[in-house]
């Protein structure tokens, strides 16, 4: 089984579909995506109180601006927003395949068994590390109409919610990896700085 993350999205499919946008990038995507180094990517969001236009509007432009970065999840601190709201589409080599939006997401529950796969992130360009997770979970959000659901995930899907779902609570995957050497190493040659990183006991 492939252990890069751009290898697992090519390879996966979802049965969940969403809001439908154009994949195709575009020159000048609607919003900015936040770098390393940003206050905004630690700072937790905020819970979505009412699921109207706004918000739909707004899972809309992150979806384009997402496509246009050739990235599979996206969360709002990622763009300047503190809203629990993200937009994954793990098929974006797909244009029919529809996108997951999830607002107010909560991981219920992980499974036992945990995988260590390679993680990359928008807001941390030209780095990719290995980051061990639960391989399974189980969730609950609202849509984007704001009905309540509830999801069961596993393999790629499982992964990228986890790593958007962290994103809400100012959680980076490089404070995941368990690497020290290889994480120095890698934010040191993309010009990162190791103060960024905020390291994790779980």
């Amino acid at each position: 089984m492939p252990n890069h993350f751009s290898q697992l999205a090519r390879k996966s499919r979802s049965n969940v579909s969403s809001t439908k946008v154009n994949k195709e990038a575009v020159d000048n995507p609607p919003l900015e995506i936040f770098k390393l180094g940003s206050s905004t990517l630690r700072t937790e969001a905020q819970h979505v109180c009412k699921v109207n236009n706004d918000i739909r509007n707004l899972a809309k432009n992150m979806l384009q601006s997402m496509y246009s970065a050739k990235g599979i999840g996206l969360a709002a601190p990622q763009v300047g927003i503190s809203k629990e709201l993200l937009v994954i589409d793990i098929n974006f080599e797909d244009s029919a395949a529809e996108p997951l939006i999830l607002i107010n997401p909560e991981i219920t529950a992980f499974g036992s068994t945990l995988n260590s796969y390679e993680e990359g992130c928008l807001s941390i360009p030209g780095v990719y590390l290995n980051v061990i997770r639960p391989s399974t979970i189980k969730l609950k959000f609202r849509d984007e109409m704001g009905r309540p659901r509830k999801m069961n995930a596993d393999g790629l899907l499982a992964r990228c919610i986890q790593h958007e779902v962290d994103h809400l609570r100012g959680v980076l995957f490089i404070d995941r990896v368990t690497s020290k050497e290889d994480l120095k190493r890698e934010l040191t040659k993309e010009g990162y700085k190791m103060k960024d990183v905020l390291p994790l006991n779980n």
